[in-house]
């Protein structure tokens, strides 16, 4: 028989989403609802360590579905990575007789979550949140939506600008070793290539695809580019294109950071929502070492190991698009 804990942990760890804010608003109350205490972790795994903790209740949760960043503060730390690490981690845990933490994160995170509970008992659930959305063993993770959405409206400020003035420019977005928000982003703003890590896309093909073009009347071009594609980012493609297209004018814009603030969108809001009371409703089933996450709309459990080491793959019927588009 599954014994309900008292309390659990809740941390944020790595780089912001937009939607973090919902999802620990969702944990707070649906474990309120249980009669379960949290205890917010502040900074992280970091915070962890050092065991700075707070209590949190359903008042402190208000008005907070709307904002962007996590109130718990987020951090990367390299002492978790060390055993040592994690060892005083998990004493802060046992002092505070907490046996229950739900994590919110990515694929680093819940590697050293894995790493955690395989040398401590300790139940561990976790949250997917990564604007990259490159987590295996979910439809969508917290903060996609709204980084896709972010990248498309400067994408379409930056279409105006271009056609002005009859200019080539690459938009660098998010997207190291993933390229779902230059997909994404692209497709949804008439790009007429998209550059992205999972694909080869030669220099020579995107300037034989803007040559194509020369002759209409409409002489203007976006390319968006993911910033981990194997060409190089942004200002690595201008400086090709320059040299191969003297008789254009080529800009580079890189988003950044922009693509991770923000007000997260109605869809972050209600993902975040549904998985942070899944996560708690998992600690209470007696689940551990999973990542909640949501496919076709149902509620699934995916193992820290597997979430780690498998990765979401791009829709080829995207790719399909992109070329017939930019024909």
């Amino acid at each position: 028989m599954v014994t309900k804990p008292e309390k659990l942990a809740l941390l944020t760890s790595g780089g912001d989403a937009p939607g973090l804010n919902a999802a620990i608003r969702a944990v707070v109350r649906t474990a309120a609802y249980n009669g379960i205490q949290v205890i917010g972790v502040q900074r992280g795994y970091e915070g962890l360590i050092e065991g700075d903790f707070m209590e949190m209740d359903t008042e402190q949760v208000g008005n907070l579905i709307h904002l962007g960043g996590t109130i718990l503060k987020s951090s990367r730390s390299q002492k978790f990575k060390t055993e040592q690490g994690r060892n005083e981690a998990y004493n802060q845990l046992k002092n505070a007789g907490i046996k229950s933490i739900i994590i919110l994160g990515g694929d680093g995170t819940f590697a050293g979550a894995r790493n955690f509970t395989a040398e401590h008992t300790i139940q561990c659930v976790g949250i997917p949140k990564t604007i990259d959305n490159d987590l295996y063993g979910s439809d969508y993770t917290i903060g996609f939506d709204t980084a896709v959405n972010t990248a498309m409206r400067a994408i379409d400020k930056i279409r105006d600008t271009a056609e002005s003035h009859n200019r080539i420019f690459l938009v660098e977005v998010m997207g190291r070793d993933a390229g779902f928000i230059a997909m994404h982003t692209g497709l949804a703003t008439g790009a007429e290539a998209i550059l992205v890590p999972e694909t080869k896309t030669t220099v020579d093909l995107l300037i034989k695809t803007i040559e194509t073009k020369k002759n209409s009347k409409n002489r203007s071009h976006i390319v968006v580019v993911a910033e981990g594609d194997e060409e190089g980012g942004a200002f690595d493609i201008a400086e090709k294109l320059k040299e191969a297209l003297p008789e254009y004018d080529i800009g580079t814009c890189v988003l950044g950071h922009i693509q991770r603030g923000g007000s997260p969108t109605c869809n972050d809001r209600i993902l975040g929502s549904k998985l942070g009371a899944a996560a708690v409703e998992a600690i209470i089933d007696g689940k551990h070492n999973v990542m909640v996450g949501e496919i076709n709309k149902e509620i699934v459990y995916t193992p820290f190991e597997k979430a780690v080491k498998q990765h979401m793959e791009l829709n080829p019927c995207f790719l399909q698009l992109i070329r017939m588009f930019s024909a």
